[in-house]
C-alpha cells in the first residue's frame, strides 16, 4: 500500500449497495450522537428553547428561500430571453434536499455574525410580542400612532415607516416568508452569494450562459437591497427625529415598552447613549440585565422607571429572574450616573475596534 492511501476509502467502491447504505447510516448515527452529547453538556442559558428554535428555523428558512426564489426567477428569465429556455428551466427547478440543507451541510450557516443577528432578531420579536400592554390612557392612541400624526413631517414619516416595517416583520415571522431586506447589508451580501453558489453547484450541466445569468440575478438582488427599510433602521431614524430630551426619556422609554414597541425602546436607548442599535438590542435582551441597568443609570433613569422596564421585560422573558431583579433594584438605583457612563462607554467604540478587542480577549482565555 502506498503512503497516504486510505484503506477505508479504497474499499468503499467494492462494497455492494446494502453494505454501503449500512456504513452511511452508521456514520449518520455517529454524527447525531456527537450532536446530542454536545447539546447535553451545554449550559442551560446557552441552549435555545423550543419556541426560539422553531422561529429561528422559520426566519432563516424564509430569508434563504426568498433570496433563492429571486435569483432563480430572474436567472431563468434572462436565459429564456437568450433562447435558452431549457437551461433556464433547469436553473428554476430546485434539486436535491434544498438550498438551506446544502448550506447547512457545508457549515456556512454556522457563520457567527449571521446567527448572532438572527438569534437577536428572533429573541427581540418574541419578547416584544410577550410584553405586557401597559397604556396609561386606554382611550388614547399608542405612542407610534400618535407620532405618525404629528405636524413634524420628519417624525411623522419615520413613525409611519416604523408601523409598516414592524407589520411586515410580524407577517414574515408568522408565515415564514421573509425578505432579504431584513438583514444588514453585509450579511445580505454574504448570503446572496452563498445561495447563488448553491444554485450553480446543483446544476448537472453548467454553461457559461447559465453562470452569467445566476451572477446577474445575484447582483440584481444586491442592488435592490435597501438596508434602510429594516425595522431596526427605521426605528433609529424615528429616535433620531424625536431626539428626546433628558427630561423626556423616561416617559418615551416606558411608553415604548408599554406599547410593545421594543424596537423603538432599543432605538431611543441607543440614540441617548450614542451607540449602535445592535449594541443597545444586545444589552436589552441579556437575561441578567446588568448592562441594561447600567445603561439606564448612565442616562439618569430613576428607580420607578427602571422598575417598570425591568418588570415588563421579566414578564416577557422567562429567562429573567424577577425576584433577583427586585432584590437588586435599590442597589441598581443607587449607581452613580458618572460611574455608569464610564462602565458603558466601551459600547460606543467603533464596531471593528470592538470586534478586534473581542478577538484578542478570546485568545487570552485559551
Amino acid at each position: 500500500m502506498s503512503v497516504g492511501q486510505d484503506p477505508v476509502q479504497d474499499a468503499m467502491p467494492s462494497l455492494d449497495a446494502p453494505v454501503a447504505r449500512a456504513e452511511s447510516a452508521r456514520l449518520r448515527a455517529e454524527t447525531r450522537l456527537a450532536g446530542t452529547i454536545a447539546d447535553f453538556f451545554l449550559d442551560a442559558d446557552a441552549r435555545l428553547d423550543d419556541r426560539t428554535r422553531l422561529m429561528l428555523a422559520r426566519v432563516l428558512g424564509g430569508i434563504v428561500e426568498a433570496i433563492e426564489a429571486d435569483i432563480r426567477r430572474h436567472a431563468a428569465r434572462l436565459l429564456a430571453g437568450q433562447g435558452l429556455a431549457k437551461v433556464g428551466e433547469a436553473v428554476l427547478r430546485p434539486k436535491g434536499a434544498g438550498v438551506v440543507a446544502r448550506l447547512t451541510r457545508a457549515g456556512l450557516l454556522r457563520d457567527e455574525d449571521l446567527m448572532e443577528e438572527l438569534i437577536a432578531r428572533v429573541r427581540h420579536d418574541l419578547i416584544a410580542a410577550s410584553l405586557p400592554v401597559d397604556i396609561a390612557d386606554p382611550d388614547e392612541a399608542s405612542l407610534v400612532v400618535r407620532l405618525a400624526g404629528v405636524p413634524d413631517r420628519v417624525v411623522a414619516s419615520a413613525a409611519s415607516a416604523l408601523l409598516a416595517a414592524e407589520s411586515r416583520r410580524r407577517v414574515s415571522n408568522e408565515q415564514g416568508l421573509a425578505s432579504g431586506s431584513e438583514l444588514p447589508a453585509e450579511l445580505h451580501h454574504r448570503l446572496v452569494w452563498w445561495v447563488a453558489a448553491t444554485i450553480r453547484d446543483e446544476q448537472r450541466v453548467t454553461t457559461r450562459e447559465g453562470d452569467r445569468a445566476i451572477t446577474d440575478a445575484a447582483e440584481r438582488s444586491l442592488a435592490a437591497h435597501d438596508e434602510g427599510e429594516r425595522a431596526d433602521a427605521v426605528a433609529m431614524r424615528l429616535a433620531g427625529a424625536m431626539d428626546a430630551r433628558p427630561n423626556e426619556l423616561s416617559a418615551v422609554l416606558v411608553e415604548s415598552i408599554g406599547d410593545r414597541r421594543l424596537s423603538l425602546f432599543v432605538a431611543v436607548l441607543a440614540h441617548a447613549l450614542g451607540i449602535a442599535f445592535d449594541q443597545a438590542r444586545a444589552i436589552t435582551l441579556e437575561p441578567d440585565g446588568d448592562r441594561l441597568w447600567l445603561a439606564l443609570r448612565a442616562i439618569d433613569m430613576d428607580r420607578p422607571t427602571i422598575a417598570r422596564i425591568g418588570l415588563a421585560l421579566s414578564e416577557a422573558d422567562p429567562r429573567r429572574d424577577i425576584e433577583a431583579f427586585a432584590d437588586a433594584l435599590d442597589e441598581i438605583a443607587s449607581i452613580d450616573v458618572t460611574e455608569a457612563q464610564a462602565a458603558v462607554a466601551p459600547l460606543a467604540l467603533n464596531r471593528d475596534f470592538r470586534l478586534a478587542l473581542r478577538a484578542l480577549a478570546r485568545t487570552d482565555r485559551r
